[in-house]
C-alpha cells in the first residue's frame, strides 16, 4: 500500500524567529542558535548584537540568558514633566544596566511621596546606592542630616546639580555661572542691553549661582549695575516662565534668559499673547537643551547642560564607591555649551517718528 503523501513543509515559529533575529543582528541563523543555546564559539560582541536584536524585536530571552542584577540602585528625581529629568534618568539607567545593575526610578509629585519617603523605601529594599538628581541637597533651607542616614548605613550616594557642605558624597554639577555668561555674551553681541533673567526660587543653589553669573556678566559685558538688573524668580514651569516674562516685558526687557527650557517656552507664549514675535521683538534663551527644543517654533536657542557626561560621571562615582575607591568629597563641575537657534536675534530697532 503506497504511503500517504507528506504535507508540505512549513517553517516553524522558531525558524521565523531565528531568521528575524539573524537579519536584525547581521549574523547567520546558526550563530543565533548558538547564542540562544549558550554554546561556545561566539564572540562577546556578536553575542551582544544577538541579544540586542532579541530585545528590540520584542522576544523574551531564554531563562539562561536573563541578566542577573548586580544590585538595585535608587534614582530619585523631582519630577518627569520637565524633559531634562527623563533625559538624566535615561542616561543613568542605561549606564547602570550596561554594568548589570538595576535602576529603581522614584519620581516625586506635589503633595505625594517625598524624597525622604523614597529614601526610606529604597533603604528598606536593600539598594546598594542612591543617585539624587536636583534633590533636597540643592535647597539651602533644607537640612543635610537626611543624607547621613543613608551613608551611615554604608549606602553610597551621589548628588547631581546642587551642593551642600557636610554631605558625605561626591557632587556632579553644571557650571551655572558660566552658563549665564555664555547667554549674556550672545545677547550683548546682538545689541541687547535690557536683558532679563527669569529663574526658580532663590533658595536653590543652581538658582543662586545663575543669579551670581548673570549679575557678573551684565556688569562686565553690558555695564549694567546690580540695582538696574531685571530678575524675576518664579516656579520652574511653563506657567511660571510665562508669568515672569510678562513682568519683565513690562519693565522693558528685549531679551530673556530662562532657568529652564520649559520656562523659555512659557516666556515665548507670553510674548505671543502680546502680539510680539520671537525673535523679531523679543529674544529668548533657554537652559538645558532638553529633547525636542530644536523643533519648537522658532527653534530654541539654549544652554546645553552636558546631561550625558554628568550622568555617566555620577554612575562612575557610585561604582567607585561600591568598589572601595571613594570618590573625592568635592564638586565636579561640567562646562555647558551655548546652542544658537532661531529664538534669538538682533535687538529691535526703535519705531520711527
Amino acid at each position: 500500500m503506497p504511503s500517504a503523501a507528506r504535507p508540505p513543509l512549513q517553517s516553524s515559529p522558531m525558524t521565523a524567529r531565528l531568521s528575524d533575529i539573524a537579519t536584525h543582528a547581521g549574523v547567520s541563523e546558526a550563530t543565533v542558535s548558538r547564542v540562544l543555546n549558550g554554546k561556545p564559539g561566539v564572540s562577546a560582541a556578536t553575542r551582544q548584537s544577538v541579544l540586542a536584536a532579541l530585545d528590540l524585536l520584542g522576544y523574551e530571552r531564554p531563562t539562561r540568558l536573563r541578566r542577573r542584577s548586580a544590585g538595585l540602585v535608587g534614582l530619585i528625581t523631582p519630577e518627569l514633566d520637565n524633559p531634562i529629568f527623563p533625559a538624566f534618568a535615561q542616561v543613568i539607567e542605561r549606564s547602570l544596566t550596561q554594568r548589570e545593575f538595576t535602576a529603581v526610578l522614584c519620581t516625586q509629585t506635589p503633595g505625594g511621596t517625598t524624597e525622604d519617603d523614597f529614601t526610606d523605601l529604597l533603604l528598606e529594599r536593600g539598594v546598594v546606592g542612591i543617585i539624587y538628581v536636583s534633590g533636597m541637597h540643592a535647597d539651602t533651607t533644607a537640612g543635610v542630616e537626611r543624607y547621613a542616614k543613608v551613608t551611615g548605613q554604608g549606602v553610597p550616594a551621589v548628588m547631581i546639580n546642587g551642593y551642600a557642605e557636610g554631605v558625605d558624597a561626591p557632587f556632579i554639577s553644571c557650571d551655572d555661572r558660566l552658563a549665564m555668561r555664555l547667554a549674556v555674551s550672545h545677547l550683548v553681541e546682538l545689541g541687547h542691553q535690557r536683558i532679563g533673567l527669569l529663574s526658580g526660587p532663590r533658595r536653590f543653589t543652581p538658582v543662586i549661582r545663575k543669579i551670581e553669573g548673570f549679575t557678573r556678566a551684565m556688569a562686565d559685558l553690558a555695564g549694567v549695575g546690580e540695582s538696574e538688573l531685571l530678575v524675576e524668580n518664579t516656579l520652574f514651569s511653563f506657567e511660571g516662565g510665562a508669568a515672569a516674562a510678562r513682568s519683565l516685558l513690562d519693565r522693558g526687557a528685549t531679551a530673556l534668559v530662562c532657568g529652564s527650557d520649559l520656562m523659555a517656552l512659557g516666556a515665548m507664549d507670553a510674548a505671543r499673547e502680546r502680539g510680539l514675535a520671537v525673535p523679531h521683538d523679543l529674544s529668548v534663551v533657554g537652559f538645558d537643551d532638553s529633547p525636542l527644543m530644536a523643533y519648537t517654533c522658532p527653534p530654541l536657542t539654549t544652554i546645553r547642560q552636558p546631561v550625558r557626561d554628568m550622568g555617566l560621571a555620577a554612575v562612575r562615582a557610585l561604582l567607585d564607591e561600591l568598589n572601595g575607591i571613594p570618590a573625592p568629597r568635592s564638586e565636579f563641575v561640567y562646562r555647558p555649551e551655548l546652542v544658537v537657534r532661531g529664538s534669538t536675534g538682533a535687538v529691535p530697532r526703535p519705531a520711527a517718528g
